[in-house]
């Protein structure tokens, strides 16, 4: 039976001077962050994950394919330079060397649309911020001169927002844009170019707070915010096996395959999360704090009466799906690490050989990473064959007398929470009122859209808070993370 939630007490230390116990449930990069913190903090934690591995929804598997055994990942993730709280825990794992950064932000995207297919950039120089955009826009082939003009005033009006301004969260940023002249041609081309890909969402569905938050931060901030990076590796190894290792060195207790089902009221005080097979060896063990890193709607089902003031609230939190095509040719079509496209209904393509494991001379392997995919995340395979592979020559040239080894598709029916305008009234900060009890996700109120930042920040914040109420303040920076830190506006990198 669980215990109603006392009333809020943030600030005051239970049991001070006592290492205490941890419990996280969940083992995503937000409860992987959350339990690295609490035990660099002398707690003693014990992780939990219902599936056999960490990860979350960044993740790898294995793949036996005509073209040899891959190593595939679940979908193709992207980090930024602004992405600090990602980076710091790249570097907890020692992960950092696996996932670089572009030396500076460049983007071919390539229109098909027209009667020529046309290749611009989106690229950046040294210059200060707003400058180091402005001669890539200057010369960007798929807008007009006046288009160009039009967008470098829209980017300036942006830049003026606050992103925390509750305002914005009621206003869609397509709206927006239009008011501030954007032909709908601009949108495509520009704004829903890069915004549907970080935010999972076309410009009319999303809030303006998370779109300025996207713009701002990547792109109005400091020359290199935006640069981006990448796995050279199967996501596997990053966020399972280095992770796990990093964890256990740490001196965590990882446990996989354990799915907790309910919170009871421990015998001692704190919580007893109680396994779904019961109470017996599976059931992990009490904790005076307890972390949920889970999906909003299993914490919404797993917290205490009286937790949140509102706890249907999560279950009003949408989720956008994403949908990934995988196609290995027998030779090489793509001569760059990745391409934009517009006039296609291909969003962005990923050369993914070295990193699957494709044995040499083997051919190549790409990803295409298709977002705001609701219309098409349940097609069949063969329907979504028919539709990407003629598009995948009409792009790449070298792809119409390649033969097509491998074709297969990732869904990700719930990959990310929904966007939409409000959506920022919904999401819940990350302490509850439930003693001890924290919640961790890239759903809660981090300020970010559902990206791998938002999750680790999300963790980051739960354990900081965790360890202020248990008289242990989180001041310094956990051990590993020092050597990453905030971009300034003056900075050129």
């Amino acid at each position: 039976m669980t215990r109603p939630a006392a009333p809020p007490d943030e600030g005051t230390p239970e049991r001070p001077g006592t290492p205490g116990r941890a419990t996280v449930v969940g083992g995503g990069l937000a409860g992987i962050t959350a339990a690295l913190d609490l035990a660099d903090a002398g707690l003693k934690v014990t992780l939990v994950e219902s599936r056999p591995r960490l990860g979350g929804l960044a993740f790898s598997f294995a793949r036996s394919s005509p073209a040899g055994e891959l190593s595939v990942d679940n979908g193709q993730h992207v980090h930024l330079r602004c992405c600090t709280a990602y980076l710091t825990l790249l570097d907890r794992i020692g992960a950092r060397g696996l996932a670089p950064l572009q030396r500076r932000l460049d983007i071919p995207v390539l229109d098909v649309g027209r009667n020529r297919p046309r290749l611009g950039r989106i690229r950046r120089t040294a210059a200060p911020v707003p400058l180091h955009l402005a001669t890539a826009l200057a010369a960007y082939p798929h807008l007009r001169p006046a288009e160009r003009l039009a967008a470098a005033r829209a980017a300036l009006a942006l830049r003026g927002l606050d992103p925390a301004d509750p305002a914005l969260d009621a206003e869609d940023f397509g709206g927006w844009l239009r008011r501030h002249g954007q032909s709908e041609r601009s949108i495509a081309a520009l704004w829903d170019l890069v915004g549907v890909a970080t935010l999972n969402a076309r410009a009319e569905d999303v809030s303006l707070a998370l779109a300025a938050m996207v713009f701002r931060t990547g792109l109005l901030t400091a020359p290199g915010a935006a640069d981006l990076g990448w796995a050279r590796v199967p996501l596997g190894h990053v966020h399972d096996t280095l992770a796990r290792r990093a964890l256990e060195r740490a001196g965590v207790r990882v446990r996989t395959g354990v799915r907790v089902a309910e919170l009871s009221a421990a015998a001692d005080g704190g919580w007893q999360p109680l396994a779904a097979r019961g109470r017996g060896a599976d059931a992990p063990p009490p904790a005076d704090t307890l972390v949920l890193a889970v999906p909003q709607d299993q914490a919404a089902a797993l917290l205490p009466p009286g937790a949140l003031a509102d706890p249907g609230r999560l279950s009003r939190i949408g989720t956008a799906p994403i949908l990934n095509v995988h196609v290995v040719y027998d030779r090489t079509v793509l001569h760059r690490p990745l391409l934009a496209a517009l006039g296609s209904p291909v969003q962005w393509v990923f050369d993914r050989t070295e990193a699957s494991g494709l044995p040499a001379g083997a051919g190549q392997y790409l990803a295409l990473s298709q977002s705001a995919a609701r219309e098409e995340i349940d097609e069949p395979v063969a329907v979504l064959r028919r539709r990407y592979l003629p598009e995948l020559a009409r792009l790449l040239p070298a792809a119409r007398g390649a033969r097509v080894r491998d074709f297969f598709v990732t869904r990700e029916r719930n990959a990310t929470f929904a966007p939409t305008p409000g959506v920022g009234r919904l999401r819940p900060a990350t302490h509850t009122s439930a003693p001890g009890v924290y919640l961790a996700g890239a759903w809660c109120a981090t300020g970010w859209p559902a990206t791998m930042e938002s999750a680790v920040r999300s963790g980051q914040t739960a354990a900081r808070e965790a360890l202020a109420r248990l008289g242990q303040p989180h001041g310094d920076a956990p051990r590993g993370s020092a050597s990453v830190r905030p971009l300034n506006a003056k900075e050129t990198l």
